[in-house]
């Protein structure tokens, strides 16, 4: 096991890159990325970074030439013949060959392309820009290297000593938690802590401690790097970012309309079993469900990652109970904002009723609140998102207001075309 205090402390050398594989992303991303490259591979997008806590300064705690640098080595990144090896031939969700050898050779000459940075205030504007299959991949990377050069940026000046008694109290923490999480009959759970990490090493150490502490209970992580290396399950199935491209390339509202089903019609293709997971909550979870073609409620199960999280649950269950299916038989994810009360909580409410699962992120892997002076190394909410696909700006709207992104008149047309109604504002706490 690193001693990581020691391992900060050399952060002082010139360049220590932090993200220093192309798998040290989570895996959805490569699955995503294996649908877009056969079904989408012309189409020219592209992705912004979005500072959703405008009180941290990035621009002001992260030196403008550092951060180009730790860009720059990404882009100098390739497979390793032991990554190419893993995933062509490791077994994911049951199934061997999991990647196709076209995608695979694709993927294997690939080098992620040019990116935009330009600082505006005290924030950083970076964008990338270009063909989906490519551009998506900086989103992991461009995430986890912002968030840890804020870690360094506070880190910074402390001493060795003083570096040693964070990280025995942040190593704490996680077991105190992981301790709670023991007494929880059937737990069900999985790090999903790769996007807004305190760092590479910490999250690697955490998955540790779930390994240890919670043995066959830990699912695994949507890291690919952690996962081959630990020789643990990669976790991990779709995100918003494929309903929010769809759409924009829609014609008409018609065609806006069907666009989150034509995603999973073109993602039943491809999987089958618990990768056949609804992600509903784009433009609303209870329009989604309203409209879903019947074919998908035979579905595996749903992941409720915006608004309150028990009442997207409650819906899924109504709503497969008018469909005729058996909901203990489903499977339910809960993977946004957690910690572990909140898991607690839902797991009481929900073991039984269905099959419970919860993807565990950054108040895992970056929890660091009351540690330092003046809380500065809280976990604040950092996001890379599709912001425009063929020329056309992208929407989500969540089920939770605050979360949602695009252009005023365009988010009034995806309300009406969805027809969603009022909201409840939640607070964004990652």
């Amino acid at each position: 096991m690193n001693d990581i205090a020691t391992r900060v402390w050399n952060h002082k050398w010139k360049i220590d890159p932090i993200v220093r594989s192309l798998i040290d992303t989570d895996f959805y991303k490569l699955l995503m990325c294996q649908s877009v490259f056969r079904k989408h591979p012309t189409t020219q997008v592209r992705f912004s970074l979005i500072n959703r806590s405008i009180h941290v300064p990035l621009a002001h705690l992260i030196d403008e030439g550092e951060l180009r640098e730790q860009l720059d080595h990404v882009r100098t990144l390739s497979l390793t013949r032991g990554e190419s090896t893993w995933l062509r031939g490791n077994t994911f969700y049951g199934k061997r060959q999991m990647f196709r050898p076209d995608f695979m050779e694709w993927f294997e000459n690939l080098r992620l392309p040019e990116y935009h940075l330009e600082r505006v205030g005290e924030q950083y504007e970076l964008t990338f820009e270009g063909p989906w299959p490519e551009v998506m991949l900086w989103e992991i990377p461009a995430l986890a290297i912002l968030m840890e050069l804020r870690s360094r940026a506070v880190l910074r000046d402390m001493g060795r000593f003083e570096l040693q008694v964070l990280y025995a109290r942040a190593m704490t923490r996680v077991w105190e938690k992981v301790e709670r999480l023991r007494a929880l009959e059937d737990l069900r759970l999985a790090d999903f802590g790769t996007r807004r990490r305190h760092s590479f090493l910490w999250q690697d150490w955490c998955v540790q401690a779930l390994r240890e502490g919670l043995g066959d209970n830990f699912a695994g992580t949507s890291n690919c790097l952690i996962a081959k290396n630990r020789d643990v399950e990669a976790i991990g199935t779709n995100a918003h970012e494929l309903p929010m491209i769809y759409a924009a390339l829609a014609d008409g509202d018609a065609a806006l309309a069907r666009a989150p089903y034509d995603v999973l019609a073109d993602w039943q293709e491809e999987h089958e079993g618990n990768l056949r997971i609804i992600l509903p909550d784009t433009y609303g979870t209870e329009g989604f469900l309203e409209n879903a073609p019947d074919w998908l409620a035979g579905w595996t199960g749903i992941r409720v990652d915006s608004g309150d999280p028990a009442t997207g649950a409650e819906t899924a269950i109504r709503w497969w109970k008018e469909r005729g299916e058996n909901p203990t038989e489903k499977l339910v994810i809960f993977s946004d904002g957690l910690d572990v009360d909140k898991i607690e909580e839902l797991h009481r409410q929900f073991q039984g009723r269905v099959r419970v699962s919860f993807g565990w992120g950054t108040l895992l892997t970056n929890d660091f609140r009351g540690l330092v002076a003046d809380d500065a190394l809280a976990p604040f909410s950092l996001v890379c998102k599709a912001v425009e696909a063929d020329g056309r700006p992208t929407v989500k709207l969540s089920d939770n207001p605050r979360k949602a992104m695009g252009p005023k008149a365009e988010i009034a047309r995806y309300k009406r075309v969805f027809d969603v109604g009022d909201q409840d504002a939640m607070e964004v706490v990652v």
